[in-house]
């Protein structure tokens, strides 16, 4: 250890008789006289007489500062762990993924050097545990407990990441028994950053505000990050509701790892407000997932007793069963729930920054490091004592599992996309990154009078080990035992994509239906050039996914396009081939680009977009209109811009910069809301607004807006931004809301729950699209199932063609909660109005089209309103 200054040894005396667990000043007290605490040294984080080999670095001697003297930067978190993993036989280091900006995803693996030593036995060994005809005959009492330790999976939640460096050294450097047994006994996976792009944005901020003197007034800028903030990553993505959906690079990588691992219990550490204290899970009883069997909760219990014991100690309060739920699976601590893992959640009150008031005095970055090194030794101390009971859990959990899937009324499940090869891919991916078996269609299959063709549909099996995670993607729950949700309550995966699916039972399901078994990566599937080259003219359908960065392929280029407005049937090499309402015609006798280029632009088409793209000889259609009817319309290409900035959602805005930019390779401005007015919009023909509060837009931007609009501009606004642009007299639309009965009495501890109750925080619904509507085009059926998280409702309007996409009258519920007040309101309203001004078009879209990445059945409604909506007729919009 480096030699401490003696003001610094003065200071850490001083802040040892001041009993750091003891409440400080409260926040009626001036910041100008608050006690803030002495800087912690490292052996403030350790345990007291416990010695440590001098030859493994401490964090301070290889960071250059004290831990929490500072917020750690990724950089300097990446290369401490990295030299202590060379500095030590305990540890060893890997990089399991790259983020968007280029920082290592780390994991340690940290055990005791003969476990090192047999570490792929162990692993082959633990994972037998998944293996019910093997799992049996385990000697569970000789295998060490395998734990995840994640941390700060949101970037301005980082007292997870900086204690990481704590939980780490004392791991590589004590010599006392507890931590060799502790080695022994266990294999601990520890990621010190889940989100390291974010810890690194917040990292910087914190920093850069911090004072020479301590400020702990909550008003200071320290402690009030600029929009978007630390919490998301590079797209401003909430990575904790991604382990499911495995969208981005980092959860990808981190779930291949647990995957190959299946821990027995994984610890995800985030924190909360500045005035709360410390939870750790069981949260609320009735809000925990009905799968997730009772042992998971029992052993959640169990463990609670160590993280009890090691917070009564440092006498800090906490609680438990309150707030915090176990639902949805896509989070980080109830995603192992369904497989079979203990998943515990832990909220530390934030400090925000170095030092901030709170009700409960100031609280200190080092303080909240503490709590999380105590609660992360407290989840090691329970897993070693507990492993056996893990290890049972795990072992039962698997053979359970499978045993329902042979004795389940459902034998497996069907699905498939006869028309968008892009978009099965996209889902077969996902599913497969979970280690879940899926087989072609080995055989044609007629279920419920619908026709699936071998080749094109594929089925999951019941009878799996994955069993339990298969049922939670592909069920359709509309009952509950509760009616809050602390996220959403359905995520049905085969609504989300759009893809038809079928539950099969013991009469429709055999075994001789499996065809080939899917990769673990599937090979991204190819388009082809049918016909050979053209002088005249190539087209290609708008079902495809991607057929939206096909075409802005060629228009990037300068080729002149076309849609179709109407259908058509045309000759081709393959015979009569139909094309429908959004084919996309490049004549090649009005073009300025070679025909050389356009045919080089029309290969990567079919290789990288999925496409197939015919080449045509004549203009004359065999039904249909003709090429060269006005009915094909010239499209522009589109120049997007996005508001963002202070009140706008940064998830919603994120989505659509994704979407652009990591899938469509189309450039997008994200334009700041307080710069608007500053901006020539003329730049653009497209601009998007997200839900938010646009108060800081002003009046100035406001008629730049309307001005643009009434020019020929397409204005898109989704969720709350439909509001304003409703108040800017752009959108014309009627709102209604439910009718609630407020004249009986009820408790007023009832209070947050009824109002609670109201709210739709992420449900599925039937709707009904005009396939022939330009905000339509592509969708093969009219049924259309939307993602919906807000109370907003829109009347139909008077003009019935401006209300292109409608919920279903009778039966609009397709998966999770919704209030019986809402359910009577939302059945025939509209998800989607189209309103004219001047030359311009206005698209107000109720719901969120992008939700989170993966819902990917509804991402071709905004894409049409962002090469379509300038095409839409006046007289289809009010």
């Amino acid at each position: 250890m480096p030699k401490l200054p003696v003001a610094t040894l003065c200071l850490t005396l001083l802040y040892l008789l001041f009993n750091p667990a003891q409440t400080l000043a409260q926040t009626s007290v001036h910041p100008s006289v608050q006690r803030v605490p002495a800087q912690a040294v490292l052996q403030d984080y350790l345990p007291d007489n416990e010695t440590f080999d001098p030859q493994i670095p401490t964090p301070e001697s290889v960071i250059g500062h004290k831990v929490g003297e500072w917020h750690v930067t990724h950089d300097k978190l990446v290369h401490y762990m990295k030299v202590l993993a060379a500095a030590s036989d305990r540890i060893s280091i890997e990089e399991h993924s790259t983020t968007y900006e280029g920082r290592p995803g780390l994991l340690l693996t940290i055990t005791s050097p003969e476990n090192h030593r047999n570490l792929t036995g162990i692993r082959r060994n633990h994972r037998l545990l998944l293996q019910p005809d093997r799992s049996e005959q385990l000697d569970i009492s000789t295998m060490p407990a395998v734990v995840w330790m994640g941390y700060s999976v949101h970037g301005n939640e980082p007292s997870g990441s900086n204690a990481s460096m704590v939980v780490a050294y004392r791991l590589a450097a004590s010599q006392s028994q507890e931590v060799t047994d502790l080695l022994d006994q266990a294999v601990i996976l520890l990621d010190p950053s889940l989100n390291p792009d974010g810890l690194n944005r917040f990292a910087t901020w914190a920093n850069m505000h911090k004072s020479h003197t301590a400020v702990t007034d909550p008003a200071s800028r320290e402690f009030n990050e600029v929009w978007p903030g630390g919490r998301t990553n590079h797209y401003w993505f909430d990575l904790n509701r991604d382990w499911m959906t495995v969208q981005h690079p980092i959860s990808r990588g981190r779930i291949r790892i647990y995957q190959e691992w299946q821990p027995n219990i994984l610890a995800d550490f985030h924190e909360m407000g500045t005035s709360s204290t410390y939870f750790f899970q069981p949260g609320v009883p009735s809000r925990t997932h009905p799968m997730t069997p009772d042992i998971n909760q029992q052993l959640t219990r169990a463990l609670a007793e160590y993280h009890a014991e090691a917070l009564d100690e440092r006498q800090q309060l906490y609680f438990t069963r309150q707030v915090f739920d176990d639902f949805f699976y896509g989070k980080g601590s109830s995603y192992p729930d369904i497989q079979g893992t203990v998943g515990i959640l832990f909220e530390q009150a934030s400090s925000r920054g170095h030092a901030q008031e709170s009700i409960h005095g100031v609280k200190t970055f080092p303080e909240t490091i503490k709590n999380q090194v105590a609660t992360s030794f407290s989840t090691l101390r329970g897993a070693v004592e507990l492993r056996e009971e893990l290890h049972d859990y795990k072992r039962a959990f698997f053979r359970d599992a499978l045993q329902e899937g042979r004795r389940s009324e459902i034998r497996g499940w069907l699905f498939g996309d006869g028309q968008d090869r892009a978009r099965n891919w996209h889902l077969l991916d996902m599913i497969r990154k979970h280690q879940i078996e899926i087989y072609q269609l080995a055989e044609d299959l007629e279920v419920d009078g619908e026709t699936w063709r071998a080749g094109e549909a594929w089925i999951i099996p019941a009878e799996q080990r994955q069993n339990q995670l298969v049922r939670s993607m592909f069920e359709q729950r509309t009952s509950f035992e509760d009616s809050l949700f602390y996220d959403v309550s359905a995520w049905t995966l085969p609504y989300a994509f759009n893809i038809p699916f079928a539950e099969l039972g013991n009469q429709q399901y055999s075994s001789h239906l499996l065809g080939e078994r899917v990769q673990t990566d599937p090979p991204f599937p190819a388009g082809e050039r049918i016909g050979g080259s053209s002088d005249y003219a190539y087209m290609f359908s708008w079902d495809s996914w991607y057929a939206p960065r096909a075409l802005y392929r060629l228009q990037r280029e300068g080729v002149r396009t076309q849609t179709a407005s109407m259908p058509l049937q045309m000759m081709t090499a393959e015979g009569l081939k139909e094309f429908g309402y959004g084919t996309i015609l490049i004549p090649m006798g009005i073009q300025e680009i070679g025909s050389e280029r356009i045919e080089q632009i029309i290969d990567e088409i079919t290789r990288e977009d999925a496409v197939d793209v015919y080449a045509l000889s004549t203009g004359l259609a065999l039904e249909g209109i003709d090429l060269g009817s006005r009915d094909f319309r010239s499209l522009e290409r589109p120049e997007v811009a996005v508001v963002v900035g202070r009140g706008v959602s940064a998830s919603e805005a994120g989505e659509i910069w994704h979407l652009f930019d990591q899938r469509m390779e189309i450039p997008v401005t994200l334009i700041d809301i307080e710069r608007v007015s500053a901006v020539d919009l003329d730049r653009y023909n497209v601009l998007a607004m997200v839900s938010g509060n646009y108060s800081a837009l002003g009046s100035s931007a406001e008629k730049d807006i309307v001005e643009w609009v009434s020019g020929g501009g397409t204005l898109i606004a989704i969720g709350s931004a439909t509001r304003w642009a409703r108040q800017a007299d752009l959108a014309r639309f009627d709102q209604v809301q439910p009718v609630e009965d407020e004249t009986s009495r009820h408790p007023y501890a009832e209070l947050a729950g009824r109002r609670g109750a109201q709210v739709i925080g992420g449900s599925i619904f039937h709707a009904k699209l005009d396939t022939t509507h330009p905000l339509g085009y592509g969708f093969s059926k009219e049924e259309l199932t939307v993602f919906r998280n807000s109370n907003r409702f829109i009347t139909q309007d008077a003009n019935a063609w401006a209300s292109p996409l409608v919920y279903d009258e009778e039966d609009p519920l397709a998966a999770g909660y919704i209030s019986t007040e809402n359910l009577e309101v939302i059945g025939g309203t509209s998800s989607i109005i189209v309103s004219r001004n001047g030359r311009g078009r206005v698209i107000s879209m109720a719901d969120n089209p992008n939700f989170r990445a993966f819902w990917f059945g509804t991402n071709k409604l905004f894409l049409n309103a962002v090469f379509f909506g300038q095409t839409i007729q006046a007289a289809a919009a009010n």
